[in-house]
């Protein structure tokens, strides 16, 4: 077992529109509320759950006014107001206003995962201090893959955004777009759909981002950018229950299984 300490980042400065629903107004998604709490709540108590996390690090934007509410009274918790404009940029800002050794350990964690089992988590903590590599939860895929497609090119899978007036205020509702047609079966073995957390050493995930952000490169999670920088991350068995929630309908799926 690590003696080191360990910092936890909760990157928490988007409002999460693909799961809004018009009764949530201008609440984002990170605060609407599972089991009677907010779900950034449950996700921030799902790391202090092993003591090894010396801190969770929750970073919002400077217009934030549910987060104070939110977590009140939970230990080891800080809230940083270093929101970017992406994720990535929001992590890189955490890392650098965290000030932390080059050789600390942090772990980035979505608001949108509340389910995160301990067990997963001290298995993350235990395979990357043991092999003293980055890591990240993930999932095997188990379904038939299919590449999304019209007249058989591939075309990226949006949902349609409209727009709706709730109480005054204009709130984003999302429907399902037309079926498409399927341009191509992807072979599903070795594929792995990527989870949180992901751990690094602070200066390899700094200097990671730094090298993204440099090549112009669009990044979806932290080890994305450790693999461009030469650095690939251990991958360890996460579980359907650290599903992430996106759409409406998860959070009365996520409700059972909290």
């Amino acid at each position: 077992m690590s003696e080191e300490p360990i910092i936890a980042i909760v990157p928490a400065a988007g409002v999460g529109e693909r799961a809004r629903i018009a009764e949530d107004g201008d609440r984002p998604k990170q605060y609407r509320l599972l089991l009677g709490e907010p779900m950034l709540r449950h996700a921030v108590r799902a790391l202090l759950a092993d003591p090894r996390v010396t801190q969770v690090r929750v970073v919002v934007s400077g217009a934030d006014t549910w987060v104070e509410d939110a977590l009140e009274g939970l230990p080891r918790t800080v809230i940083r107001r270093c929101g970017g404009a992406t994720r990535a940029d929001t992590v890189a800002n955490a890392l650098r206003d965290a000030a932390l050794d080059p050789r600390a350990w942090v772990m980035v964690h979505d608001a949108a995962r509340p389910g995160l089992p301990a067990a997963q988590l001290a298995d993350l903590i235990e395979a990357c201090t043991a092999h003293d590599q980055a890591g990240l939860l993930a999932m095997p895929v188990a379904d038939t893959v299919k590449r999304a497609g019209v007249n058989g090119e591939a075309v990226p899978v949006t949902g349609v955004v409209e727009r709706a007036a709730v109480s005054g205020a204009t709130v984003p509702l999302v429907r399902v777009a037309e079926p498409m047609q399927v341009a191509q079966t992807i072979e599903r073995n070795g594929l792995w759909l990527a989870q949180t957390p992901q751990m690094a050493r602070s200066g390899q995930l700094i200097d990671a981002l730094a090298r993204a952000q440099a090549g112009q490169w669009v990044v979806t999670d932290e080890s994305q950018a450790l693999e461009l920088a030469g650095h690939p991350a251990l991958l360890v068995r996460g579980s359907v229950r650290n599903s992430k929630v996106t759409w409406p309908e998860d959070f009365d799926l996520m409700e059972k299984w909290l």
